[in-house]
């Protein structure tokens, strides 16, 4: 018999909230954290607005919030949404842990971007006679404007090491970036741990900003971002005929993931079970999809197969719906390869509408959506879905929340690279 393993602690810094709960009930109510930009200056930018983490202060969050100063808003939402799982689950007040067995793996992208430093240096250091970098005199104006506290923080390590020195996670440590599957990935593996026997519990989601010049450039040269600027709000129209790119957003999404008997001894409340993990590669390009969802179906298919579930009993769907135009289109005909004539049957939305996407965290922050889904009997809208999309023909639960009550669902997230993670997450049993 494998170790089964079940949800005891969720936490949540998101555009649409600081919590699990304030981020379901404004999805519930369909509301929008998309906006213009205000982190730095995009009024130039083909995009100018993305899903922003509003008045966000760590110091409300963790004790001790100044060891984070030099850190990028990934660790830090990371650490936040960490210390509401944490409190959450009752982990540390339950009596004696062994340390040693509780151990965190992160899908979290990378640290704090000092971009007007290194421009205002690449400008310094470039001579316009000779059209050609002075690397020297750069190597000596980074030594004196650069610190070195921040650059470390580049490394995607360091937000895996942040919390387990802050919050004495002594067991295994791992953190990947596989695009924007990268959390359910690491929720996934996290499992497989648990599974395997080399933890009890685990820390596991993910963090993420790309709202920087870098990161809206490199979307806006891929052709992936909308550009729907008149209308922000309306921007991200996942499975619409008219749909035109995703909207980057940002935030954390993080579980405690415990094995059951460890839960049970200790007397944790348990949200869900997490039942099903499955992962593949389309093997195809760097940054499209395989237009027949060869990775997406097996990825599916591998999740539901791993989580015994039949797929009649699959009850919801969180779609990974970026609102493109190849990714909408393939998870749908992936969902109908494995689903065949159940496919229209199973609701299907993309929580992305609203909160735009998260890139490494959206994985964990839609995994959480889908056991609120289940513990609160109501599945979360697709906003914006106005004209359908022969190509895109299931029920996507247009524009209104909808009542219901399933006990198994399926989270898809499927990365930039051919990179895809699955995961089913099953209502506890006992």
């Amino acid at each position: 018999m494998r170790r089964r393993i079940v949800i005891t602690g969720m936490g949540a810094v998101t555009p649409l909230g600081h919590s699990v709960q304030e981020m379901f009930s404004n999805l519930l109510a369909g509301k929008s954290g998309i906006g213009p930009i205000t982190r730095f200056d995009a009024s130039k930018f083909k995009t100018t607005f993305a899903a922003e983490v509003k008045s966000f202060d760590l110091g409300n969050f963790v004790i001790g919030a100044s060891r984070w100063a030099n850190s990028g808003v990934n660790s830090q939402f990371a650490a936040a949404a960490t210390q509401l799982a944490l409190d959450d689950s009752g982990l540390f007040s339950s009596g004696q842990i062994d340390r040693a067995r509780l151990g965190v793996y992160l899908g979290s992208g990378e640290g704090i971007q000092d971009f007007p430093n290194m421009i205002s240096l690449i400008a310094l250091a470039y001579n316009p006679q000779t059209r050609k970098m002075d690397f020297p005199c750069f190597e000596k104006l980074g030594l004196e404007h650069f610190k070195g506290a921040q650059e470390a923080e580049q490394e995607l390590h360091t937000t895996t090491a942040h919390l387990a020195n802050h919050f004495g996670l002594e067991g295994p440590n791992y953190n990947c970036l596989t695009a924007c599957a990268a959390s359910s990935q690491a929720i996934g593996e996290a499992m497989e741990i648990i599974r395997y026997g080399d933890a009890d519990v685990m820390i596991t989601g993910g963090s993420h900003s790309m709202i920087h010049p870098f990161g809206v450039t490199g979307f806006n040269l891929l052709t992936a971002l909308s550009e729907f600027n008149q209308d922000p709000v309306r921007a991200s129209r996942p499975f619409d005929l008219n749909r035109d790119g995703f909207v980057l957003g940002e935030g954390a999404g993080m579980l405690v993931l415990e094995e059951f008997e460890h839960a049970k001894k200790r007397g944790a409340r348990i949200y869900a079970e997490m039942t099903g993990y499955f992962s593949t590669a389309d093997a195809f390009r760097v940054t499209d999809s395989h237009p027949e969802g060869r990775g997406a179906i097996a990825c599916i298919a591998g999740a539901i197969r791993d989580s015994g579930v039949p797929v009649e009993d699959i009850g919801y769907i969180n779609a990974h719906g970026t609102s493109t135009q190849v990714n909408d289109k393939v998870e749908t005909l992936s969902i109908k390869k494995v689903f065949g004539a159940h496919a229209y049957k199973t609701p299907v939305s993309s929580i992305k509408s609203m909160m735009g996407h998260l890139i490494a965290a959206a994985g964990a922050v839609e995994l959480i959506t889908c056991v609120e889904a289940m513990r609160q009997g109501i599945m979360p809208p697709t906003m914006n879905y106005e004209t359908p999309d022969p190509e895109c023909d299931l029920d996507y639960i247009p524009n209104k929340a909808r009542e219901g009550k399933p006990r198994h669902c399926l989270s898809n997230s499927f990365g930039f690279g051919g990179q895809n993670t699955s995961l089913v997450v099953s209502a506890f049993s006992g």
